[in-house]
């Protein structure tokens, strides 16, 4: 490694093989203990080389899941009808999602409000993640009418398509009526679940839709990464 220091001589190596496709958009780099006995160093000299590569955006680490090399961020179109499936596919990502709640409980007064509902009335919650090519992308929270939609639950269950749930109770389309979009913090709990720092920077939405009629039948915040995901508005859609 001649007279350079150890850690930007392993910076290099690693960057050069990146620069060859020996490690892909999104591909996770071996540990940090494999790296470090490949080139022979101690993990704070490995550690200096890795955050060099981060400061540069070559490399990015991922809280409790490892150092990936350096992806542009998800296109997400929110247009007026925002399909996540959809979305992600014509992006070129294989999208998926895990369940984290499911749940029948009584409105409070911002989702009776948003749903044009009484005050705690009967209201479906679903929670969870998704993820693009495996990483985690966004954490939604939705409530949804549960008079209107009795078996939507036991549909997430087996299929986490709102639209498919939708589908199943005799609603073939639906559109978003509004969207807010607000910068946050990620929290610890979010942090863990989306693999990021503490006060990593988060775009909110907050959005409902309605069916043909504009009856509301969903309330939604989505908090999404916002290293990973680029939310995009069209002409039509301001």
């Amino acid at each position: 490694m001649g007279r350079s220091p150890l850690w930007t001589a392993i910076r290099d190596q690693i960057a050069a093989e990146i620069a060859r496709g020996h490690y892909r958009p999104g591909d996770r780099l071996p540990t940090e203990a494999q790296l470090a006995e490949r080139f022979g160093v101690n993990r704070h000299t490995l550690r200096r080389a890795l955050s060099d590569l981060a400061a540069s955006g070559m490399v990015h680490a991922r809280r409790g899941a490892g150092v990936f090399v350096h992806q542009a961020p998800t296109a997400y179109p929110l247009g007026r009808r925002v399909r996540f499936h959809q979305n992600l596919m014509a992006a070129g990502r294989v999208p998926d999602r895990r369940i984290l709640r499911l749940e029948t409980r009584a409105a409070d007064a911002r989702e009776a409000a948003a749903l044009n509902l009484v005050p705690g009335a009967a209201v479906h919650v679903f929670e969870g993640l998704s993820l693009a090519d495996g990483a985690p992308i966004a954490l939604f929270h939705s409530v949804f009418p549960a008079a209107r939609f009795p078996a939507l639950l036991d549909h997430l269950h087996d299929n986490p398509s709102v639209t498919a749930a939708f589908a199943a109770h005799g609603l073939t389309d639906y559109t978003r009526a509004s969207t807010q979009i607000t910068a946050k913090a990620a929290t610890a709990t979010m942090a863990a679940h989306l693999q990021l720092a503490v006060g990593a920077a988060l775009l909110r939405t907050v959005a409902v839709n309605v069916d043909g009629a504009d009856k509301p039948v969903e309330y939604g915040r989505t908090w999404f990464a916002g290293e990973r995901v680029a939310l995009t508005l069209g002409a039509g859609d301001t």
